[in-house]
C-alpha cells in the first residue's frame, strides 16, 4: 500500500501541469511572408516586439500554409485539415458546419472560454456577395461562427487590444481562455503612416524580384505595414502583462498567407506561403528556440490541442509538433502540400489572369519543390498588386527585353508550365524550372506520388498528376517554351 501511495504521487507531481491547462493567444497577421521580421535577419524591417517575443520563444523559418490566399489557409489553421479536405477551395466559400474546429474542441473537450477578434476571419462566406448569395447563406443558416465561439466581434487593428479586454472581462475565473485575434496589417492596400516607411534606397531586393524603382517603393509601403503591425501586436501583448496573463498563455503568432507581391500571395513558390511562425510558451518552450523542421499549418490545431492536454480532431491530418516545443525528440515532415484555388469572388471572365482563378497544388520536401498546373494556358499575374507600379514596371521591362531570363519565364510565360520542379538548395528564388531533367527523375516521381497520395487522401476534385510511371511524363516542360506575351 505505501508503495502504491509512492507511485501514485510520483505520477501526480509529473502530470500537475496538465490540471491547469494554459491560455492560449493566437495572432494572426495578414499576407506576411517570411523573412519579414527583423528577428530572421532581415534588415528592410524592424519589428522589436516580435523579436522579443521570439528571443523569449522558439521562432520557426519553415512553417507553411495550406494555401497562398487568406480564405483556405484559415480553414486550414481552424481545422488541423488542408483546405481540400475541408471543402474550402473556393475563396467565398463558409466553413461547412461539420467541419469542427480548433475552438470549439477546446471549448467542448477542455473547458475553454474562446473568442475571436478584429479583422474578418474570413469563415463565414464572403462579405462582398450578391444578394442572391446572401440570401442562400442566410435560408441555410451557413454563417456558423456566433455558435461556434463564446465570442465573436470583427474590428480593426488599432481596436484588438479593446477587444482582448472585453473578452477577458466576460471570461468565467474558472476557465482558460483561446482568443485568434485577427490583423489587417500587412495587407494590400499599403497605407501605414511615413514614419513606419523605410527609406525604399536602404531596401534589400529579394532575388525573385528585379531591382527596379517601382518594386523598391512597394516594398517600402509593404514593409511600413510590417513595423505597424508589430507595434499593433505590442498593444495586444500589452494587456495580458497588465491582467499578469503572460505566464501561463501560449502566445503564437503567424501571417496566414504571403504577400500580395509577384512570386508571394496566389502562388504556389515558398513566398506565397512560408510565412513568419513564432511560440512563447513560459516554461515549457527555451527561449531563444530556433527551429528549421518542416511545419505545415495542419500540424497547428492538433499541437495547441496537445499542448491543452486534449486529443486532435477525428478529421485532423496534422501532426502535433509539441515535442519539438518541448525540447523532446521529434520527427520532422518528409513533405508538406499547400493549395491554390479561385480567389475572391468574381466570376470567371474572358482574358482574365490566373489573380483571380487557378488551380494548382505543390509539395516541398527539406530541399525540392513539385508544382503541378491544372490551368496553365491562364496567364500569370499578381493577386492585389496588378495595378501596382512594381508590375507595371515589371511589364515594361519584360516587353523591352531587360528581364532576366528566369524572371521572364516565370512571370511571362503563356501556357504556363503544367509541371515546375525546382532545388531549394541551389534555386531559393524558384527560377529554374527542372521538371523533365533525367538527372532528377527519380526526385520528380517521388514527389509526384507523395503529392497524389495526398489528394487520394483529401478527396481532391482534380486529377491525378502523371506519376511518371512509364516513359517520362509529358507537358512539363521548361519555362520559356510557351508563347510570351
Amino acid at each position: 500500500m505505501k508503495l502504491l501511495f509512492i507511485l501514485l504521487s510520483s505520477f501526480l507531481i509529473q502530470h500537475s501541469s496538465f490540471s491547469a491547462p494554459p491560455n492560449i493567444l493566437f495572432l494572426l497577421s495578414d499576407d506576411h511572408s517570411y523573412p519579414f521580421l527583423s528577428t530572421y535577419g532581415s534588415t528592410n524591417v524592424k519589428t522589436p516586439t516580435l523579436d522579443q517575443l521570439a528571443a523569449e520563444g522558439m521562432k520557426f523559418h519553415r512553417f507553411f500554409t495550406g494555401a497562398p490566399q487568406c480564405v483556405p489557409s484559415r480553414a486550414t489553421l481552424m481545422t488541423g485539415r488542408s483546405p481540400v479536405a475541408a471543402r474550402m477551395t473556393r475563396f467565398s466559400a463558409p466553413l461547412p458546419r461539420d467541419e469542427i474546429t480548433l475552438p470549439e474542441l477546446l471549448r467542448d473537450k477542455g473547458g475553454y472560454f474562446t473568442g475571436i477578434c478584429g479583422r474578418s476571419f474570413h469563415l463565414d462566406g464572403a462579405t462582398k456577395i450578391g444578394q442572391g448569395a446572401a440570401k442562400v447563406f442566410q435560408e441555410h443558416q451557413l454563417k456558423t461562427f456566433i455558435d461556434r465561439v463564446d465570442f465573436l466581434n470583427t474590428c480593426g487593428d488599432s481596436e484588438v487590444a479593446s477587444q482582448l479586454a472585453a473578452f477577458l472581462d466576460k471570461k468565467p475565473k474558472d476557465k482558460p481562455f483561446f482568443m485568434w485575434a485577427n490583423f489587417s496589417d500587412p495587407h494590400h492596400a499599403w497605407n501605414a503612416p511615413a514614419e513606419f516607411r523605410p527609406d525604399p534606397a536602404s531596401l534589400k531586393v529579394p532575388a525573385h524580384w528585379p531591382d527596379l524603382p517601382g518594386v523598391r517603393e512597394q516594398l517600402a509601403d509593404y514593409c511600413a505595414e510590417v513595423n505597424r503591425v508589430d507595434l499593433t501586436v505590442g498593444t495586444v501583448l500589452a494587456e495580458l502583462k497588465k491582467r499578469d496573463l503572460m505566464d501561463n498563455t501560449i502566445i503564437v503568432f503567424c501571417g496566414d498567407n504571403g504577400m500580395a507581391m509577384p512570386h508571394g500571395k496566389g502562388s504556389l513558390y515558398d513566398p506565397g506561403s512560408n510565412v513568419p511562425f513564432l511560440v512563447r510558451w513560459p516554461g515549457v518552450v527555451k527561449p531563444g528556440g530556433d527551429s528549421r523542421a518542416l511545419i505545415s499549418a495542419e500540424d497547428l490545431a492538433p499541437t495547441l490541442l496537445d499542448a491543452a492536454g486534449l486529443a486532435a480532431g477525428p478529421k485532423m491530418s496534422g501532426v502535433s509538433f509539441l515535442p519539438l516545443l518541448q525540447g523532446e525528440k521529434h520527427v520532422p515532415r518528409k513533405h508538406l502540400f499547400v493549395e491554390r484555388g479561385p480567389h475572391g469572388s468574381a466570376p470567371v471572365q474572358a482574358n482574365m489572369t490566373n489573380a483571380g482563378y487557378d488551380l494548382a497544388r505543390a509539395v516541398r520536401s527539406d530541399r525540392f519543390k513539385f508544382i503541378y498546373n491544372c490551368t496553365p494556358w491562364i496567364p500569370y499575374s499578381p493577386v492585389d498588386s496588378a495595378g501596382g507600379q512594381a508590375w507595371q514596371q515589371m511589364q515594361a521591362a519584360n516587353a523591352a527585353g531587360k528581364l532576366p531570363p528566369g524572371m521572364s519565364a516565370t512571370y511571362f510565360t503563356t501556357p504556363r508550365p503544367v509541371y515546375e520542379l525546382y532545388d531549394l538548395e541551389t534555386d531559393p528564388a524558384e527560377l529554374n524550372n527542372l521538371s523533365g531533367k533525367p538527372e532528377l527523375a527519380a526526385t520528380e516521381r517521388e514527389l509526384r506520388a507523395a503529392l497524389a497520395e495526398k489528394m487520394i487522401l483529401d478527396w481532391d476534385y482534380l486529377p491525378l498528376p502523371d506519376l511518371m510511371e512509364g516513359n517520362a511524363a509529358q507537358g512539363g516542360g521548361k519555362k520559356g517554351k510557351g508563347k510570351k506575351k
